[in-house]
């Protein structure tokens, strides 16, 4: 069920917009680095670490074999949230990229924490360091307050609680994809791509830049 609430996102910049996610998954994933990930409750993340999944050519992708209604955001217009349940405890988020029907997505895999932390530890009061926070997809919605309720929602959208901001810092520049992770197929695929360097990045990355 789609969230809907008034709300506004506090992070300074300007949410994305609907022609910024209309892309496709393996150019818009390395423009998401240094974004931010910003809540109407005033939690933020620098995103670090993202993966794209394309769809029908993408046999890891929850879209290979078509639309359902677990997977059905994806085929949707761009800049929407889908998020899943996996593993039977953990939520993971993505934002969908065009073009709409596609079934096309980039799942943010880790957040530099930037503001917001008591509540990201109170979310996460198991958590040593802060460096842990966001530092994976499951964690990150953990410590954001994402869950299934925010399936569907858009980013784009003004009265949503959640956007993609740009607060004017670039992304790092000459990057080279890395293999995805924690996945079974589709693993040889350089679709994943971090900030060079970045301690909260939840592996290791073969890029450059």
């Amino acid at each position: 069920m789609v969230e809907k609430e008034a709300a506004s996102i506090i992070w300074p910049g300007k949410p994305l917009s609907r022609a910024f996610y209309n892309r496709a998954a393996t150019t818009l994933a390395p423009r998401l680095l240094n974004k931010v990930l910003a809540a109407a409750d005033g939690r933020a993340g620098r995103i670090v670490e993202v993966e794209a999944y394309v769809g029908a050519i993408d046999p890891a992708a929850h879209t290979y074999r078509g639309k359902t209604p677990r997977n059905a955001v994806m085929f949707g217009p761009p800049g929407h949230m889908y998020v899943y349940f996996t593993y039977g405890m953990h939520w993971c988020c993505n934002c969908v990229s065009g073009p709409q029907g596609d079934g096309c997505g980039v799942l943010i895999r880790a957040l530099e924490p930037l503001h917001g932390i008591a509540q990201m530890r109170a979310a996460r009061p198991r958590t040593a360091h802060d460096r842990d926070l966001c530092r994976g997809p499951a964690r990150l919605t953990q410590a954001m307050g994402i869950s299934g309720a925010q399936n569907g929602i858009d980013l784009v959208g003004a009265h949503d609680r959640f956007a993609i901001v740009d607060d004017g810092m670039a992304p790092p520049g000459d990057l080279v994809g890395s293999t995805r992770i924690g996945i079974s197929r589709g693993k040889d695929s350089p679709w994943r791509w971090s900030v060079p360097g970045n301690r909260h990045v939840s592996g290791t990355a073969s890029q450059r830049g």
